[in-house]
């Protein structure tokens, strides 16, 4: 092999030959090492990661309270599977998850590893439940990969690919986007003709939706739609499913995105950031519900394994010990302001949008329409890495670029990633 490539060049060469393409890597670099919201790569290079593990580090790479307990579990047990013998931690992650979604109501906590896992189970829950089949999401969410996962997917591209058949009686609904005129009005109006013309409400099991779309554009749901969402769930029996995969632990400003609208869905899928970067998820829902299968219905070698449980755990505690929320809020402030500053000097970003510190811009082109530019957006991508910014791109056109930077970024860090994305956007533009 050539000597004078580089260390990123040699591995990612190595890459290459031993991992399809299918496993897709946004950005050519191969980390070394990572601490709070800077990554280096294996060159030395410094970036500030406004990726996070696309949502995972809410409280940043690396949390020394994190590290310990990780540490000290794998020194006691690190599996043991909670299939064969039950364990504290797990029984602590499941009754501290059911206090933050349910509050003084009697909810229960089944945990698993993948966000994925977690959809699936859901889906099976409330099948279980209503002794239904039929299942909607909507056009722009996110679900997984599984087969179950992509079917509730309501992307096209990449994900469907040639994978199919695909599991039956699922069906999608249109997704609020005030950028592109489609109000909550209308997506009720469509959600109500789905009804009447594909599938009956006494059919369906369940409704999943994203509080803030997450691969499909970082797109919130308003309010009203939610309520009106509720209230038709309640009103035919349907299970209302709240996927906080990506919009959980603080990235929106709340706990949950749901409480932005004031809400209470009967399952609650979550992943990403519960136990900061150790693999795992976990349904919460309403015990009556959570109970509908029978032993042995659920379940899963790794699901709530100990050392991630540890780690989920150290991740609450600095929730409450820490007031991330508030010091997220403050960043999503900056952030913001700063991003729609950018916006009067840079056209081509058609909106700035977001909750929390949940943010994105969307990339337009030069015409009328505001015609998605996907192609913008990775040229942004790509000069923003050059300049040392981690970030990626999302929405069911891959023009939006979005930014899920830890909680636990400072100001400063906040202050020297815009400057870096102007500097992306004055040669990509």
């Amino acid at each position: 092999m050539n000597s004078a490539l580089t260390e990123n060049q040699r591995l990612l060469a190595l890459r290459e030959q031993h991992v399809p393409r299918g496993i897709a890597t946004a950005h050519p670099v191969v980390a070394a090492r990572a601490q709070g919201a800077e990554l280096w790569d294996v060159d030395g290079k410094r970036y500030l990661d406004f990726v996070g593990g696309i949502g995972v580090l809410n409280v940043g790479h690396n949390h020394p309270k994190v590290v310990e307990a990780v540490r000290r579990q794998v020194g006691e047990i690190s599996h043991a599977s909670f299939q064969v013998v039950a364990y504290e931690n797990y029984i602590q992650v499941a009754a501290r998850l059911n206090k933050l979604v349910g509050g003084d109501a009697h909810y229960k906590s089944v945990l698993f590893t993948s966000g994925a896992e977690a959809v699936e189970n859901a889906v099976k829950i409330a099948r279980g439940y209503t002794h239904r089949t039929a299942v909607i999401s909507f056009r722009g969410g996110f679900h997984g990969r599984t087969l179950l996962g992509v079917t509730l997917t309501g992307m096209s591209q990449p994900y469907k690919q040639n994978f199919g058949p695909f599991p039956a009686e699922i069906y999608h609904a249109t997704y609020p986007n005030a950028y592109r005129g489609v109000s909550s009005d209308d997506a009720l109006a469509e959600l109500d003709e789905l009804f009447a013309t594909d599938v009956a409400p006494d059919r369906v099991a369940a409704i999943i939706i994203e509080p803030v779309q997450g691969d499909g554009g970082f797109l919130a749901a308003p309010r009203e739609f939610l309520q009106a969402l509720r209230a038709r769930c309640t009103q035919h029996g349907i299970v209302l499913i709240l996927d906080e995969i990506q919009a959980g632990f603080g990235r929106t400003g709340t706990m949950f995105g749901f409480q932005h609208a004031d809400i209470q869905p009967d399952l609650v899928t979550v992943a990403k950031s519960l136990a900061g970067g150790m693999p795992l998820s976990g349904v919460i829902g309403r015990a009556e519900i959570m109970d509908a299968p029978t032993p042995g219905g659920l379940g899963g070698t790794y699901g709530g394994n100990a050392v991630a449980c540890a780690a989920a755990l150290a991740v609450l505690d600095l929730f409450e010990e820490q007031d991330l929320l508030a010091q997220g809020e403050t960043l999503a402030t900056q952030l913001h302001d700063g991003l729609l500053a950018l916006q009067k000097r840079y056209p081509r970003i058609g909106d700035v949008r977001g909750l929390g510190f949940m943010q994105a811009i969307e990339m337009v082109a030069d015409d009328a329409a505001h015609s998605p530019d996907a192609a913008l957006a990775q040229k942004v991508i790509d000069e923003a890495r050059q300049a040392g910014l981690l970030v990626i791109k999302c929405g069911v056109h891959r023009n939006v670029v979005r930014f899920l930077a830890p909680l636990v970024t400072t100001p400063e860090q906040v202050a020297e990633a815009l400057q870096l994305l102007e500097k992306a956007l004055a040669a990509a533009c």
